[in-house]
């Protein structure tokens, strides 16, 4: 899992379906969310790709994403957000989330 800027993210978010993990480095539960998006990142490694975005590093990309507490998991098909999660989330029901979605990616 990768971190992004602001300069990379529209790129990042345009094709396929990505997921993008909003947080910041003080914040607890983006923490706890941290070994949970890695294993996802590496189970579903061609199917789904997964960045962070620091809200302290990109304030402005937060603030146009509606990113209003950490942390904000959304993911992106084809550019277009699809699905938005706030707050710690279990893999489980992380995984039934993005279930949908990934079937027709």
């Amino acid at each position: 899992m990768r971190q992004i800027k602001a300069e990379e993210f529209d790129k990042a978010t345009s094709t396929g379906l990505v997921l993008i993990d909003f947080g910041a480095e003080w914040c607890g539960p983006c923490k706890t969310m941290l070994p949970v998006l890695q294993r996802l990142s590496q189970e579903l490694d061609g199917r789904l790709s997964v960045y962070s975005v620091d809200i302290d590093q990109s304030p402005d990309l937060a603030a146009r994403q509606g990113v209003m507490s950490v942390p904000t998991i959304v993911l992106f098909k084809q550019g277009k957000a699809v699905e938005r999660i706030v707050g710690s989330v279990t893999e489980g029901n992380l995984k039934r989330k993005l279930e949908p979605h990934l079937g027709a990616s």
